[in-house]
Formats: structure tokens, sequence, C-alpha cells
């Protein structure tokens, strides 16, 4: 270096040497912090997501499965209010007795019929009838075997009339009972019961119901005496009692 007077300037002890570090120092590349962090990032393996516990898994499920129940309850206890069927109704209205014998204390032949209205009182529903069969007893025993019975469909607000002929062939009866329906027959009134068994379901457009057991049986007391065969007289014919 050259000082003021335009001589050449010495350098000062360890100028040069200063000089060589601060050239090294631009020659070299220095590494910023956010750079090493990368590298540190990329080195480590990727991070999972988190899954929720098992524990919050079933309570969720358990949350879903008790709403679908209250849906389905709801919607079926709204149906059954809409469209609850009451029971059928059947009122006998007229009688026939063509044969009534007790040939002996044991066995007996008797040829009825009975005309029945049967109705269904439900505005939305219709009532089928399957597997249906009538009979008559006295005192709490048949005096005709059991009739099959034609299937029975029942429309909304629709009575039918059915008047099936019953018995035809020997029927066992008790003493009892032979003596009872001899003497019942000489005083000129009989008590009967007449009796339908059977299944019934509903059905209210695309819904329908499972089958029912039904049993109505029907008192009555006709106008009855030895030797008089064909109509008799009703002294007594009340509403059916129905049992589902």
């Amino acid at each position: 270096m050259a000082d003021e007077g335009g001589g050449p300037r010495e350098n000062l002890p360890g100028q040069d040497q200063n000089d060589g570090a601060t050239k090294k120092n631009k020659g070299v590349e220095t590494e910023s912090p956010l750079r090493d962090h990368r590298h540190h990032q990329r080195g480590q393996p990727p991070r999972r997501r988190s899954r929720p516990p098992p524990q919050a898994l079933r309570c969720s499920l358990c949350l879903f499965l008790v709403a679908l129940l209250l849906l389905v309850g709801i919607t079926t206890l709204i149906v059954w209010l809409v469209y609850r069927p009451h029971r059928p109704r059947f009122n006998v209205q007229s009688a026939a007795v063509y044969e009534l014998n007790a040939t002996a204390f044991t066995t007996i032949t008797a040829s009825m019929q009975f005309t029945v209205a049967a109705r269904n009182p439900n505005k939305r529903s219709s009532a089928e009838f399957r597997d249906i069969y009538a009979f008559v007893s006295f005192r709490d025993q048949a005096i005709t075997a059991n009739t099959p019975l034609p299937d029975l469909n029942l429309a909304a607000k629709s009575t039918v009339v059915i008047s099936p002929i019953l018995g035809g062939g020997f029927v066992p009866i008790s003493p009892e009972v032979s003596s009872g329906l001899a003497m019942a027959e000489a005083y000129g009134l009989v008590p009967m019961r007449w009796i339908l068994q059977g299944r019934l379901r509903w059905r209210s457009g695309v819904f329908k119901s499972g089958f029912y057991g039904i049993y109505v049986k029907c008192d009555v007391m006709v106008g009855l005496k030895p030797g008089l065969a064909g109509q008799v007289p009703l002294l007594g014919a009340p509403d059916c009692a129905v049992d589902l």
C-alpha cells in the first residue's frame, strides 16, 4: 500500500492472514438453519394420522343403533295408531235344524244350518280368514263334527253372510249331555252354541299383520220340539263373542 507521500505502504503484521481468511470465507458457502431443518425433516419417517380409539367407535355405533330403533318404533306406533284394527263382529240371523237324534246315550246325529253375518268395522283394514271351521255344541260338548269352511275375506266396512250346513254324521257324546238335550227338546227350548275357529290377519294397503288365532262363539236359544225339522225360531241371539 502507498502512504500519503506516494511511497509504498507496508502491510501490518497479521493483515495478510486476515485477508486470506476473508477470501476463504468468501469461497465457502454457508448453510442456513432453515435448510438444516428441512434436511432433518426429510430424514424423519412420515407422521401417521391419528385414529379415533375403539371405544369412541363403539359409542358412535351404539348411538346410531339406538337412533335407528327409536325411528323404527315411532314409525310402527304411528302406523298402528292410524290402521289400528278392531275385532270383527258376528251375529246369528237364523237357524234351521234338519236332524237331531240321540240314537244312544253315547252318540248323536245332527244336521243344522246357521245363517251368520260377519262384519268388518274397520275403515282402512281388510280381514282375511284362513283355515276356518265351525261346529255346534251343547253344554260345552260338540254335537256336530268340525265342518271346514272356505277362506273368508272381508273388505273394509263390509259384511259377508255365511250359512254352512253342519253335522250329518255320528258324534260321540256323554250320557249327561244326551239326557240333558232330550229334556231341553221336550221343554221346547234348546240352548246351543255356534263356534267358529281359525286364523285371521289384517291387511292395510301394503302392510299386513301376522296370523292370529280367532275363536268366535255365538250363544243362541232355539225353539225346538221333538219331531220338528226345518227353520226354527231364535228366542235369543245376541252378538257373538270374539277372542283373538
